[in-house]
């Protein structure tokens, strides 16, 4: 697969070549998909002597944006894609393909370690949802609540209360609980007590609280209501139409960016080592890396799952199709970007099925050229044929590749054998479960619990629109 496009931004691994295997690290990182670079960012941000190592030649790993031939060559086997598709270089096409929450844990991951000064961001046009074989805008407010088509009359104003309890929630303000502890009331008896439809339900639990499956039921009110005020908080950012941000020039600038993080403090990186491997000792302990007969010593390893085999399990599998269009997502307002989730319910499923679509406004495609992808989590053993009531929102389609790939999580946390792993991209079109995963590792890692909240959200930086 030929490079991608370099950022001036990244570390270039042929000079940190001579500083060596021959030398010991507090921590080497292997892979560079995001995940890998955040914490290799954050760990040189901590003061400590980190190797990152990559079997690719190039950034990104499973989270890497490809040019068309790239992809192309990926994916069909074929040096060329078909001209109609215009220029090559104009696509940058995620491989893993996620919004940002504008107030979201990535976002202030970003702000803490200084990396928005890599990067430039633009609002995302459009949040929708699926009710009924319909698209339907999410509304996220009590005034957006009485304009929704998606509710009836009497639902409007059931949802309206609904929405400005949570809305003037505050969790240190007993005065905003009307008397409710949401710590012990669980979301089944919360939605009972504003006798929201199922319906209803549906689309706050899976389109604003963002869950991906049923068990929020049971689970404490308390953090529903606060993962709706982060939609809610997420829209008001940017004043987009959606919570949603997104880079420009696609994902693959965000791995480029923690990279370039690590090698200012001192991070070493090392690409094109396909051959490296985690060295054990007799107690089952990782105490470095093999590479080309060398061996750099370390005190724990970090990496994705492809380089422990034996210390991970298959999770399950996901199924997506890849299209590239001539016009936006039918029935989104023309949107040049958006997301639309597809609630378990409405397809009569297990998981919930999610369409992600960017487009030249982002930098991702030649002007007037759509990069649509449906996702979700495979049920069956036709998998593609799942993926048909996703597929038959989007119209017309250019070019249309099925791609199926297992996902896999840590069989420990780290603490016994100092292998520290990370879970493989799960199908939502959202970062939140990325960062939970990252932030995790990187508590498992240092023994600390990393501090979000020092810096102002306000110092985000969006392109103008």
């Amino acid at each position: 697969m030929e490079k991608r496009r370099s950022s001036p931004d990244t570390p270039d691994s042929s000079a940190s070549l001579s500083a060596g295997m021959d030398e010991e690290y507090d921590v080497i990182v292997l892979g560079t998909g995001l995940k890998e670079c955040i914490i290799s960012g954050l760990l040189s941000v901590d003061g400590l002597k980190v190797l990152h190592m990559d079997r690719n030649d190039y950034y990104g790993g499973e989270s890497a944006s490809l040019t068309l031939k790239q992809f192309w060559k990926k994916f069909k086997g074929e040096d060329e894609p078909p001209a109609s598709l215009g220029s090559a270089r104009d696509y940058n096409i995620d491989l893993v393909p996620k919004f940002m929450m504008a107030n979201g844990q990535l976002v202030r991951v970003l702000i803490h370690t200084d990396v928005t000064k890599y990067l430039q961001f633009k609002a995302v046009d459009g949040s929708y949802v699926l009710n009924k074989g319909k698209i339907y805008k999410v509304p996220a407010t009590d005034v957006e609540a009485l304009k929704s088509s998606l509710l009836g009359f009497f639902e409007k104003f059931r949802a309206k209360k609904f929405f400005v309890y949570v809305q003037d929630y505050e969790e240190n303000d007993p005065k905003t609980h009307d008397g409710l502890d949401l710590r012990k009331l669980t979301a089944r008896e919360f939605f009972e007590k504003y006798s929201l439809s199922d319906e209803v339900i549906q689309f706050v639990g899976h389109a604003l609280a963002l869950y991906r499956d049923e068990s929020f039921y049971n689970a404490p009110a308390l953090d529903l209501v606060l993962r709706m005020k982060l939609y809610a908080e997420s829209l008001l950012r940017f004043g987009g139409g959606s919570p949603y941000i997104y880079p420009l020039y696609g994902l693959g600038e965000l791995p480029q960016g923690f990279a370039r993080l690590s090698a200012v403090y001192g991070g070493t990186y090392m690409l094109a080592k396909p051959d490296a491997k985690v060295v054990f000792d007799d107690s089952g302990k990782a105490i470095g890396v093999s590479s080309e007969g060398e061996t750099a010593k370390c005190k724990k390893v970090v990496g994705d799952p492809s380089y422990f085999p034996g210390k991970i399990a298959k999770s399950g599998k996901v199924v997506r199709a890849i299209c590239i269009m001539s016009h936006p997502v039918p029935n989104t307002n023309d949107s040049a970007s958006v997301q639309i989730i597809l609630p378990q319910k409405q397809l009569n499923r297990k998981s919930d099925m999610y369409i992600f679509c960017c487009s030249y406004s982002h930098n991702v495609a030649p002007k007037g050229k759509y990069i649509a992808f449906v996702t979700t989590t495979a049920e069956t053993d036709r998998p593609e044929a799942e993926l048909a009531p996703g597929l038959k929102l989007l119209g017309q389609v250019d070019e249309q590749i099925f791609d199926i790939y297992d996902t896999y999580e840590p069989l420990e946390s780290g603490s016994h054998d100092n292998c520290y792993i990370s879970k493989s991209y799960d199908p939502t079109t959202h970062f939140e479960t990325t960062v939970e995963d990252v932030l995790s590792m990187y508590t498992r890692i240092t023994g600390k619990i990393l501090d979000l909240s020092e810096k102002d959200l306000n110092q985000a930086s969006a392109a103008d629109e």
